[in-house]
């Protein structure tokens, strides 16, 4: 109920600033990457021209390899769940305090406010022939030390540490996103469980996980996003080389390289789809009224 002399139309002016920058930053490039999707852009003129589905025939083409660079992303979706347990993990790892908590808290922390450039450069030494990666391997006798993997020269083997590059760059970010959920955890629901005789493992299935359920929508959310955006890793670490370009840096070439800006606002397109269905089905799942909220019933 609003206050006396209040009228309601005020509370629509409190949120005029965040509608406004949402739909200029959010809501128009979306829409406007739609129509784009359905038109051929020449960028000489600046003239588009009406194409119907021609750019989204055009992806289905096997010598357009969007297929391989969209499974590639896909198979970036295995950081959700890695992002998800490790970053728990270390969260509840550092989250009683105890000596020097805070130094290895930010020692966690740092590989996320590196620049990628320079953690790629140091990545590529690491996983180098000669490099800390093979060296370690060689000495438990894992790989011979004359014939070492080239890891981000084989096909079929360079996506994987991209992958891991990914994860160690951005596990500290969500190792602080769980360390703040787990502030939120009452501590009187611990000390009841542990009066009816719960265990650490029980505790944590019947106390925090319950109670951390928005934290896991939310860093679920992220990790989602971020897999399916993946760009910048496979840029650096392998110029998309060796059967590892994800579907937006395939579109990032589409449109900067290829000057095809129909055809990658298409490409685009897909992307957007495939995370807004993700998004509903986690919410479908973690959601205040999801499945795994109410018990697993619908």
């Amino acid at each position: 109920m609003a206050l006396p002399g209040v009228r309601p139309a005020t509370g629509w002016l409190f949120v005029a600033p965040f509608c406004v920058v949402f739909a200029v930053f959010t809501l128009w490039p979306l829409g406007y990457n739609a129509w784009l999707a359905l038109h051929d852009y020449f960028l000489q003129t600046g003239h588009t021209q009406w194409n119907g589905f021609a750019n989204f025939v055009m992806l289905t083409w096997p010598e357009r390899e969007f297929g391989p660079a969209l499974k590639n992303s896909l198979i970036f979706l295995v950081l959700v769940p890695m992002l998800q347990v490790g970053g728990l993990g270390l969260a509840l790892l550092l989250h009683r305090p105890f000596p020097a908590a805070g130094l290895i808290r930010a020692l966690c922390y740092v590989p996320v406010i590196i620049a990628m450039s320079i953690a790629a450069v140091v990545w590529r030494q690491a996983f180098a022939a000669d490099g800390l990666v093979n060296s370690f391997l060689a000495t438990f006798g894992i790989i011979s030390p004359n014939s070492p993997p080239l890891w981000f020269s084989r096909e079929n083997l360079a996506l994987y540490p991209v992958i891991l590059f990914a994860f160690w760059k951005n596990l500290g970010f969500y190792m602080v996103l769980y360390l703040a959920g787990l502030q939120s955890v009452p501590r009187e629901q611990h000390e009841a469980a542990i009066l009816d005789g719960a265990n650490r493992l029980e505790r944590l299935r019947h106390v925090t996980l319950p109670a951390l359920q928005p934290v896991i929508l939310l860093c679920t959310l992220l990790a989602t996003i971020y897999a399916l955006k993946a760009m910048q890793e496979p840029l650096y670490l392998t110029r998309g080389s060796a059967d590892t370009t994800t579907a937006l840096l395939y579109v990032w070439n589409a449109a900067f390289y290829g000057h095809q800006f129909g055809y990658a606002a298409a490409a685009g397109l897909i992307v957007t789809v495939i995370c807004l269905l993700l998004a509903v089905f986690q919410f479908s799942l973690l959601g205040e009224h999801g499945r795994l909220r109410n018990g697993g019933e619908a």
